[in-house]
Formats: C-alpha cells, sequence, structure tokens
C-alpha cells in the first residue's frame, strides 16, 4: 500500500483522507489538518494567507476543503500519506 499511495496525485490523497477522516468522523485528522496549514501556506509561499488564517478560523475550514490543491497541497502531501498509511482502511 506504500507504494500505491507515493504514486496518486497530491488531490487523491488529499480526497482519500479526507473521506477517511469523515466516515470516521476522525476529528483528530482534522485538528492537526488545520493546525498545518498556516504553516503549509507559508512553506508555499502564501505568507499573507498563513497569516489571514492565524486570525480567522473560517478560513483555516475553507482551506481544509481545499487543502489538496495547488502548492498548499503539496506542502500537506506527506501528512495524507502518513495519515492513509497509519488507517490502511481508507
Amino acid at each position: 500500500m506504500a507504494d500505491a499511495l507515493d504514486d496518486l496525485s497530491t488531490q487523491e490523497l488529499h480526497d482519500r483522507a479526507i473521506r477517511r477522516a469523515e466516515k470516521h468522523l476522525d476529528v483528530k485528522f482534522f485538528w492537526s489538518l488545520l493546525k498545518m496549514i498556516p504553516a503549509a501556506e507559508a512553506l508555499s509561499g502564501d505568507e499573507g494567507e498563513a497569516e489571514y488564517d492565524m486570525q480567522f478560523s473560517k478560513g483555516l475550514i475553507y482551506d481544509a476543503v481545499h487543502s489538496g490543491e495547488g502548492e498548499l497541497g503539496e506542502a500537506l502531501r506527506p501528512l495524507f500519506i502518513d495519515y492513509l498509511r497509519s488507517h490502511p482502511d481508507a
């Protein structure tokens, strides 16, 4: 399964992780995703968005839904892979 995950697109990893977390009501995963988004945005060069998210949780929720897209998704890719490897039932 580990090799198969590495071959998936970041968007597919995001979608699988989100679906699995929703199915299992995994608040811990969503919380870790929300905590990592500002740092991932800064890493991907969007420091303004990271600052905004630190101040407004509404932005974080929107970002969590779209966190598999673009440079943000690439910065969060290791989180999605780690989560899916830890929960092979996804």
